[in-house]
């Protein structure tokens, strides 16, 4: 996905909602960062989001601009509809999110996982394509490790376990 892909979502995700802010979790949110992050970073043809202020319409997104829509069918990509429950994040999350807002989102604000958040959520989840996503943005140092092993701290214990096992892979 491309940024202006990105952009064309958040712009549909507030149509569909009738919300200006949409938060934007899984690997799609390091465009909010990074405009043109590593080719590795962008394979995916997803963006999980939902609505800040209204995650409960975050089934209205998956069911209008979701995977196998006619959006979908005409563009090649989609968005998928999330709650922040389905994602581990660190406390604070909230307060560290990325503002996306230009011409192209007419008015909606996409609210961006910041990359270190994203490095936890992917560790957490466990996935092997998940770790080497993250293997990608520690090549590249597109997040501070100091911070990163600061907030993995504050995660309940299974979440710790499974991102320190991860990050053990990453590093032998």
């Amino acid at each position: 996905m491309t940024r202006p892909q990105l952009e064309h979502i958040l712009r549909a995700a507030g149509a569909i909602t009738d919300e200006a802010e949409i938060v934007v979790l899984g690997s799609q949110s390091i465009l909010g960062k990074y405009p043109s992050p590593p080719e590795a970073l962008c394979r995916s043809i997803e963006a999980d989001a939902f609505p800040l202020h209204a995650p409960e319409k975050a089934d209205l997104i998956d069911g209008t601009i979701g995977e196998l829509s006619p959006f979908h069918e005409t563009h090649g990509y989609y968005a998928h509809g999330i709650t922040p429950e389905t994602t581990v994040l660190a406390p604070g999350w909230q307060d560290r999110l990325i503002p996306l807002r230009t011409p192209l989102t007419q008015g909606v604000v996409g609210l961006c996982l910041a990359p270190v958040d994203l490095a936890i959520s992917k560790l957490a989840a466990g996935r092997e394509k998940d770790v080497q996503f993250v293997r990608v943005m520690m090549e590249c140092g597109l997040f501070d490790r100091g911070e990163f092993d600061a907030l993995t701290r504050t995660l309940p214990d299974s979440a710790q376990k499974t991102v320190n096992h991860a990050l053990q892979c990453l590093t032998d």
